[in-house]
């Protein structure tokens, strides 16, 4: 247990403005409270008090929301050695009978803290390139969703337009089509409608190139960081620089995922027993990593159109009574064709 290689634990409470601090020792024991700025003065209060009442130099700082309102300080205390641990907010079965405080929720991340396994502490998400990766993948998504909404109001306005405006939207709307929509001039008799409808269809037209020519280039920085974080991932079968970045990301740092199996349960692809009496069956895991399990089903899909050996394996999958929904989810979990097993594990 943690308790049994420390000598002082800090539980933190964090908020937007301040954070809710408790050092206690390693029976989990208070021994000093305070109320710190989120701010550097506030770290540099924090690391003071803990070289001037801990208990003894082995220290494990235990952070509530060190990826949201407490990163700054968690990226703080780590550039000063101390060890520092992801902790998760307290169940309600854990606010029973104690109410509700922030004094309370620090004591809680204490106690919560000394239970851990020390060979298997929860380290908060790594930052530098996986970080990078992160926000390159949340700014795609947006740009994305955007494109899918300029689309639809794109192809709506020009069905409500006239012949050509009806036929340009049946057609794909490629890089020509849009630079047509964008650049075609108002008729000198049309009326306001018209011209305001041509006015949005062009700006409509500019703003889903621009988008596209983003998402190019968010695709070549994703590959570019993947090569650097995991040469030759992206050679996989199936791999490719979104879903391999989404793999990366979700993975965050050695640790994380100690087996296959614990990489699979992440991403919500290992099958759970349903089974009873004579009957036994799985049946597909709902939860995990969301945005993993959407990269991992891409990855599945793809293989399975094309692939020969994911072929094959779904083959004698669905040949063993397996529909092929269950039999790609249990390929992307266990199979050894599985591009997950090239996970940077």
């Amino acid at each position: 247990m943690l308790a049994e290689v420390i000598d002082a634990v800090i539980g933190i409470d964090t908020h937007r403005d301040s954070h809710e601090v408790e050092i206690a020792d390693k029976t989990g024991t208070p021994v000093a409270r305070l109320r710190i700025g989120n701010d550097s003065a506030g770290f540099a209060q924090l690391l003071a008090a803990i070289a001037e009442v801990s208990p003894g130099p082995r220290v494990a700082v235990c952070i509530e929301g060190s990826r949201s309102y407490g990163i700054g300080l968690a990226r703080a205390l780590a550039a000063a050695g101390l060890l520092v641990i992801e902790c998760e907010q307290p169940a309600r079965r854990q606010r029973r009978g104690k109410g509700k405080s922030d004094p309370i929720d620090a004591h809680l991340a204490v106690l919560a803290a000394l239970r851990l396994d020390a060979s298997r502490l929860p380290a908060p998400r790594a930052d530098g390139d996986r970080e990078a990766l992160r926000i390159l993948l949340v700014a795609r998504q947006e740009i994305t969703v955007a494109c899918t909404a300029q689309t639809g109001r794109l192809r709506a306005l020009l069905l409500a337009g006239d012949d050509t405006d009806r036929q340009a939207a049946r057609k794909a709307l490629t890089g020509t089509v849009l630079a047509a929509l964008a650049d075609r001039e108002v008729a000198a008799h049309a009326s306001r409608e018209q011209a305001v409808r041509q006015a949005e269809i062009a700006r409509l037209a500019l703003a889903l190139t621009r988008a596209r020519h983003q998402l190019k280039d968010n695709r070549a920085q994703l590959l570019a960081i993947v090569n650097d974080l995991a040469p030759g991932l992206t050679s996989r079968y199936g791999v490719g620089p979104v879903s391999a970045a989404q793999a990366i990301v979700s993975f965050s740092h050695p640790g994380r995922c100690r087996s296959e199996a614990a990489f699979a349960a992440l991403g919500g692809t290992s099958p759970l027993p349903a089974s009873s009496g004579h009957t036994v069956r799985h049946r597909l895991n709902r939860g995990g990593d969301r945005a993993l399990n959407r990269a991992i089903h891409a990855i599945a899909l793809t293989r399975m159109r094309s692939c020969p050996r994911t072929r094959a394996y779904v083959a004698r999958r669905t040949a063993e009574g397996k529909t092929p929904g269950r039999s790609a989810a249990v390929s992307s979990a266990t199979s050894p064709a599985s591009s997950t097993g090239s996970s940077p594990t």
